[in-house]
């Protein structure tokens, strides 16, 4: 008899599993094609952006091959389709290009207006902070000190791939301001800085030795001619995967 119960007992249970089985099974089925459904949204995605930037990878080194060959429409017009791209990094490149060749045509207003949105565009500090400090330098002859102090001062914070280059912008644009001894102070930090380049430092010194003789117009001319740009971060023919950075850094670009 007691044999008999467990029997029925056991297949009560195993009526129980299999009645809950069939009610879970429509659930986990759900979680399956979810599941499916996100690794495919997933590979397409990861596909579409290979696709997307090997072609910004071409069209931006054909832009470059057409404009250093002289051909400065149709580099102009490869760059535009470049900066339409869905790729951050080649996008924000190319507007910068542009930029620069509206600053040497001597358009600062065109030309900042590039290099800002090359910033914006930017999927990284190395490349959008090469954009700001552009766009601080094309603008140091004619922009109100506020205006400048604005642009570089969130690139001084620690961290960021240009810190040396932003202060010494910011102390040329003292030196526009008339703010001699604050940009002294400058230059003395960017000259004890172990970080900061021989050229920058260098610069630093001239600068304070400029100042400390008086010759403030001399200053200002020296600032104007001195404030080099930060480095490219150039993008090499084919290279998917991101722009290749400046030396002590290397950018996550997609």
């Amino acid at each position: 008899m007691v044999d008999v119960f467990e029997e029925v007992e056991e297949q009560l249970r195993t009526d129980r599993y299999k009645a809950l089985a069939l009610k879970a099974l429509p659930w986990v089925g759900a979680v399956l094609v979810a599941a499916l459904v996100v690794a495919l949204a997933i590979w397409g995605y990861e596909t579409y952006q290979t696709k997307t930037t090997s072609k910004a990878s071409e069209q931006y080194s054909q832009a470059l091959d057409a404009f250093n060959a002289g051909r400065a429409d149709e580099a102009d017009r490869l760059w535009t389709e470049v900066a339409k791209s869905g790729s951050k990094a080649y996008k924000s490149l190319a507007l910068q290009h542009q930029g620069g060749v509206k600053l040497a045509a001597g358009k600062t207003a065109e030309a900042v207006k590039y290099f800002d949105q090359a910033a914006e565009a930017a999927p990284n500090d190395i490349i959008g902070d090469a954009a700001r400090l552009k766009s601080a330098f094309a603008l140091l002859d004619t922009a109100p000190y506020k205006d400048l102090e604005a642009r570089l001062t969130p690139m001084l914070k620690e961290g960021r791939p240009y810190r040396t280059e932003a202060r010494e912008a910011l102390a040329f644009a003292k030196i526009m301001a008339g703010d001699l001894a604050g940009a002294r102070g400058d230059f003395v930090v960017i000259s004890l800085l172990a970080d900061a380049s021989e050229g920058a430092r260098n610069r630093a010194k001239a600068a304070m030795d400029l100042i400390d003789s008086g010759s403030a117009k001399n200053v200002a001319a020296a600032a104007r001619a001195a404030a080099a740009l930060p480095p490219q971060s150039l993008l090499q023919p084919g290279a998917a995967a991101g722009p290749s950075a400046p030396t002590q850094q290397t950018p996550d670009a997609k």
